[in-house]
């Protein structure tokens, strides 16, 4: 690859030369003609195709980054309180959302390292909360939360549910007939490939949605795009090279580039274990895309990034207190097949 380095950070993360292309390539253009009002119709309609939710879901674009799509999901499409499955932080980030725009908000917060146990979440549910709100793949530690149990609660007790899947859509299997969620939020810039500066929520038709945003009110933005207009000044180039990402992903599929990913964590949890690298958590809680693996005793963090960047990778710490004990390695994006042949001899140097 050309690129100067090989990004295996959870986002940004290194895309396809097309993608790069239609950035540079995006002419200078007013929001407010058709030669953006339509590419922002054929990025929304290419959305629900990648993900083969045509039928039932709309896409709502927004710029900003995947934050921006969790605040507008979190302040449109709660009702009059919320359950907020926390454990990790973006969980945490979820409860902050809900709570600075003034909606009753209750945590169920668990360990970093544990998904969230069904039984305990429907206990938890009381009067006045009429939704959940869960992070499908948690960036913290590379965990997957059991996405069909807690939409079984979710079903079974007549809540909404609110899924932010900013580091899962495109990376992980999300089956939409079987979650039914009310509104996903994810981004460009993870596993769709695309670059910084776009995310997006795919919402169930017909959705109530509540005005708590100018910005982010997700009611707003919806009727305007879906009257071929735009409320405010969108990330022109940006979306560009979004739909360019999009066309990619159409061609390999999303179940080609989960099944890709899955080849590419494969390799790096195999140079680990060559390594004698314990991972932070059990198999059965694995994400796709990222690996969090414990620091060798006597090598720090700062060391094995200084070391690794020498080799051209870029790596991440540990969130919080667990970047005393750990670092995660991320495989979403354009990562050749002979740069993750690389990283196993480029690890193994960083950390003697």
């Amino acid at each position: 690859m050309s690129d100067a380095f090989t990004l295996m950070n959870p986002g940004p993360i290194n895309v396809h030369p097309r993608v790069r292309a239609a950035l540079a390539a995006s002419l200078d253009q007013c929001h407010r003609e058709r030669e953006y009002l339509d590419m922002q119709s054929r990025v929304r309609a290419k959305l629900v195709e990648a993900f083969d939710v045509a039928a039932d879901y709309d896409a709502v674009l927004i710029s900003g980054s995947g934050t921006a799509g969790m605040e507008m999901m979190v302040s449109s499409a709660v009702g009059k309180g919320v359950l907020v499955l926390d454990n990790g932080v973006y969980g945490d980030r979820l409860g902050q959302m809900a709570e600075v725009h003034g909606i009753p908000t209750k945590r169920l917060v668990a360990d970093w390292q544990q998904r969230h146990d069904p039984a305990a979440v429907e206990a938890a549910l009381e009067d006045g909360i009429d939704t959940i709100a869960v992070v499908h793949h948690e960036t913290t530690t590379g965990l997957l939360n059991d996405l069909p149990a807690i939409a079984a609660v979710a079903r079974k007790t007549g809540r909404r549910l609110l899924i932010d899947s900013v580091s899962g859509l495109a990376g992980e299997v999300f089956d939409f007939d079987t979650i039914q969620p009310d509104a996903v939020c994810c981004t460009a810039n993870k596993c769709v490939e695309g670059l910084p500066g776009v995310s997006f929520v795919l919402l169930r038709k017909g959705t109530s949605l509540e005005k708590r945003s100018v910005y982010f009110d997700m009611a707003h933005q919806l009727a305007k795009q879906e009257a071929g207009g735009t409320p405010f000044t969108p990330a022109i180039q940006v979306t560009a090279a979004f739909e360019a990402a999009l066309d990619v992903l159409l061609e390999e599929t999303v179940a080609g580039r989960i099944a890709r990913y899955g080849r590419a964590s494969a390799s790096i949890r195999a140079s680990m274990a060559d390594l004698g690298l314990p991972l932070l958590l059990p198999a059965t809680h694995l994400s796709n895309t990222i690996t969090c693996a414990h620091l060798p005793a006597a090598v720090g963090y700062e060391q094995i990034h200084a070391r690794m960047r020498e080799d051209g990778f870029v790596l991440y710490a540990g969130q919080g207190d667990l970047g005393k004990i750990a670092f995660r390695v991320a495989n979403m994006g354009q990562i050749s097949e002979q740069r993750l042949a690389d990283f196993g001899p480029a690890l193994k140097r960083a950390i003697a």
